[in-house]
């Protein structure tokens, strides 16, 4: 049985360039091993990386140690539901790509409220209204 994503259709890819999932695989697949619950894909914006950096979690300095390019605003990413949570509470949550989002994230929030921070596409900007660069 394939992985599913949120809205019960095959899981997309969320992003291969940067690599992301908690399997480095392109997808925000998820299993018992995955504490962090990487299963959000979102789109990532100034805003949310400035928040998580602030929260003890930088996504933009480059590692290569961990072979991690560091991330821009407009870069697609697996997020754990439980940040992306908090950051929605704080109203930093970047918009989330539906397609690529694990069913498993539906047990942490609603699809109401995926659906509402919902990346919207090709539209030049995010769903909080900030612009949006392509990576």
């Amino acid at each position: 049985m394939s992985d599913l994503n949120v809205l019960g259709a095959p899981l997309q890819a969320c992003s291969f360039d940067p690599l992301t999932g908690y399997f480095r695989d392109g997808c925000c697949r998820t299993d018992a091993s995955d504490t962090g619950t990487h299963v959000v894909c979102a789109r990532v914006t100034s805003g949310f990386l400035a928040y998580s950096a602030s929260r003890g979690n930088d996504l933009i300095t480059p590692r290569p140690e961990w072979r991690f390019a560091g991330l821009k605003p407009g870069d697609r990413w697996c997020l754990c539901v439980n940040r992306w949570l908090e950051a929605l509470d704080a109203g930093m949550a970047p918009p989330v790509v539906l397609e690529a989002t694990h069913v498993s994230a539906l047990q942490h929030v609603s699809l109401d409220v995926l659906r509402q921070h919902a990346w919207r596409g090709r539209t030049g900007t995010t769903t909080d209204g900030s612009p949006e660069t392509s990576g």
